[in-house]
């Protein structure tokens, strides 16, 4: 369940998902209000428990939330044994549906062009400051993720104390204006290129920006990052040992089409990092000038 959930984690103290001892806790805001979510494995099945106006649409998506509907048997991985032996290691691997195209969409946006630092620190001032204190007994800290009109009144200044800088502010604005039709691309199924089109309308949201999302609200089997800093050089190392550009990333999941964004995470799930060579990406910080 955990490693299935992982890519909604923005860090250990992310405001909208913790993992503690009894389980993972999620809130959410829901077509028909807020709700706090609680899951746990208990003797290999998942007990779900949810409260708050949207505790009932909360519950109805726990399924999807946890990968059904995500049909890996079309993809084969026989002939490459670092993918092989993921799979085999990681038998309950799926892709998540979250439903949220909104908040999935904005924290893509605000990941675009920063260390991942950065951004999980946005994310978390941002949260603390205009998310409501969720229902039911969540931990301490924890927010719902705010209604696209609280978003339009965000103040510039509080986007700049986040470190979020004009750019990414008036995309995030954009992308708040339209809100509701973001939402309904999830009657298109699971993402694909009509989706992304969509979501690229949106001045400001690119392909990486897209695919981020319809990985995670759509649970899009197909949609590799393209334009990450990272990834390119770690599926390259992964697969042959070296590493390589987008061109060449997109070359060695072509045989894998279909199924892009289940081998990338197969890669993720081995736990495999590419080698260092140098320093990191150095992190700006304007929020006091």
């Amino acid at each position: 369940m955990t490693g299935t959930l992982r890519p909604l984690r923005r860090g250990h103290a992310d405001p909208t998902m913790r993992v503690d001892v009894t389980g993972v806790w999620r809130t959410l805001l829901t077509p028909h209000g807020a709700a706090t979510l609680h899951l746990a494995e208990r003797q290999g099945s998942v007990e779900a428990s949810a409260w708050g106006d949207g505790a009932e649409w909360a519950i109805a998506g726990v399924p999807e939330l946890l990968g059904k509907g995500d049909d890996w048997s079309g993809l084969d991985v026989s002939g490459n044994a670092f993918l092989a032996d993921s799979l085999r290691r990681n038998p309950g691997l799926r892709l998540l549906r979250t439903r949220q195209v909104f908040e999935m969409l904005l924290v893509a946006i605000l990941e675009q062009k920063v260390t991942g630092i950065e951004a999980r620190r946005a994310w978390r001032t941002l949260l603390t400051k205009f998310g409501d204190v969720p229902p039911g007994p969540a931990p301490d800290g924890m927010r719902v993720f705010p209604s696209a009109e609280r978003w339009r009144r965000v103040p510039s200044w509080e986007w700049h104390t986040a470190g979020v800088g004009p750019q990414r502010s008036a995309t995030v604005m954009r992308a708040a204006s339209v809100a509701s039709s973001l939402e309904r691309t999830l009657a298109d199924g699971r993402g694909g290129p009509g989706v992304a089109a969509k979501l690229r309308s949106i001045r400001g949201v690119g392909v990486w920006t897209a695919a981020e999302t319809t990985q995670r609200a759509h649970g899009d089997p197909d949609s590799p990052s393209v334009g990450d800093y990272h990834l390119p050089a770690v599926v390259g190392w992964a697969l042959i040992g070296k590493p390589v550009d987008d061109d060449g990333m997109l070359e060695l999941l072509e045989p894998y089409a279909g199924h892009r964004q289940r081998v990338m995470r197969l890669i993720e799930a081995s736990g495999f990092r590419k080698p260092t060579f140098g320093p990191r990406m150095t992190i700006q910080d304007h929020r006091r000038h």
